[in-house]
């Protein structure tokens, strides 16, 4: 079985008017962070969030594949015409690490390795 999808992330310029769109659109539970807000992941979905970074880019939408060597698997994207975007990042407060890949064809891809 392959890798699954685990997460996804929405971001914005302006964090208020993109989550009162998201909650009316699709019936969101948003649950605010410091660093964001927190979609709950629904019946057979996943977790999001939705941020407002405040540097570019400014706007995307991305989803994260769970892997358990965020280097290694840089590495095979690497060696399949793949591109690293955004080298491994712990993030703060024991919550995994993620990075960033671009595809052959320039789709931005999020890898994401639990705690």
């Amino acid at each position: 079985m392959g890798r699954p999808v685990v997460y996804f992330e929405i971001a914005c310029e302006d964090r208020p008017k993109a989550e009162a769109f998201y909650a009316e659109l699709f019936d969101w539970e948003l649950d605010s962070e410091p660093m964001g807000c927190r979609v709950a992941p629904g019946e057979g979905g996943i977790s999001g969030h939705i941020v407002a970074f405040g540097h570019e880019p400014l706007q995307h939408t991305i989803f994260y594949v769970g892997v358990e060597d965020l280097q290694a698997t840089l590495n095979h994207a690497e060696k399949l015409g793949g591109k690293t975007l955004i080298p491994p990042v712990v993030i703060p407060g024991n919550r995994g690490s993620f990075a960033w890949l671009a595809d052959p064809e320039g789709n931005t891809i999020g890898l994401y390795k639990t705690p």
